[in-house]
């Protein structure tokens, strides 16, 4: 694999409590079916699955110097990290409730402020993965001013909400979840038509609906055994990201991602750490993609 891949955004420290559903509008008590603590935030997962798949990833973030940053560090061992101190010394952490169905709520118990740091160099880089976060803001045009491919994921976009809107601008590959959007193909039809050179939008189970120049593309499923379902859109575009990276056509480097994606659910880790090119490939060759 050639190239080098600068991944910038979050990293935490997260207790994952898991339930049959997540809870209704109302007091109750619930009991937990098992619950751990460990690496969490989206940046880390596309770090942590690229590297694994092989990649020469940096992973720009902001940590603490507390236990939890400690933490971070030590599972983010196999990547190389460019570290903003946080302000106040604390790490970003947060209880995520996972329901057997794929639900997930999210409770923030830190969200840091970067202290002020020198804007990284993209000298060297030869894609920019910007995470939604404010540490992403004003790299979204100095990644594009040096000419470096900007892929950004939106996750649950709208198509309305103000936070996201810069990043999808600005996005050369963006990548998008169906959970909130009413209308997905005018979504990413809107996106390729402001530039974006590939627009994805994932369905989960469902597979996903991809757009570029060529025109529209589906991809189904790989086999898998869903244990979790934290950080399969992260895992998702690690994949997909290897496969450009490798010079694969666009349909070949989706059913790479819609397999990483596939090892991603069958684990409690976040994203697929433990994938392999060769076990991707043999699961990529079972991913029915086809222009439409």
């Amino acid at each position: 694999m050639t190239g080098r891949v600068l991944v910038n955004g979050p990293a935490a420290w997260n207790t994952l409590v898991r339930l049959p559903a997540l809870p209704g509008n109302a007091s109750q008590t619930l009991f937990a079916e098992s619950y751990d603590d460990g690496l969490g935030g989206t940046s880390a997962g596309k770090a942590v699955t690229l590297a694994a798949l092989g990649a020469d990833v940096t992973l720009r973030t902001v940590l603490g110097d507390d236990a939890f940053g400690t933490s971070v560090r030590s599972a983010l061992s196999g990547v190389r990290l460019d570290v903003v101190p946080a302000s106040d010394g604390r790490t970003e952490r947060h209880v995520n409730l996972m329901a057997d169905d794929g639900g997930r709520l999210s409770v923030y118990l830190e969200l840091p402020t970067p202290a002020p740091a020198p804007a990284p160099s993209f000298e060297g880089f030869d894609v920019a993965v910007l995470d939604l976060a404010e540490l992403s803001r004003p790299l979204l045009a100095s990644a594009r001013a040096a000419g470096v491919p900007v892929w950004c994921d939106v996750h649950d976009d709208d198509g309305r909400a103000d936070y996201p809107r810069d990043f999808v601008a600005a996005a050369d590959v963006l990548l998008v979840s169906a959970a909130r959007l009413a209308d997905r193909r005018a979504y990413l039809s809107d996106a390729v038509a402001r530039g974006c050179r590939l627009a994805v939008c994932t369905d989960g189970a469902a597979g996903a609906l991809a757009l570029d120049g060529d025109g529209w593309i589906t991809v189904g499923t790989a086999p898998a055994s869903v244990v979790d379902t934290n950080g399969a859109g992260d895992a998702f575009l690690a994949g997909l990201l290897t496969g450009v990276l490798d010079g694969l056509p666009v349909t070949a480097a989706l059913a790479r991602a819609a397999a990483v994606g596939a090892l991603a659910v069958g684990t409690r880790a976040l994203g697929a750490p433990h994938a392999t090119l060769g076990e991707v490939d043999r699961l990529a060759a079972q991913v029915d993609v086809r222009r439409v």
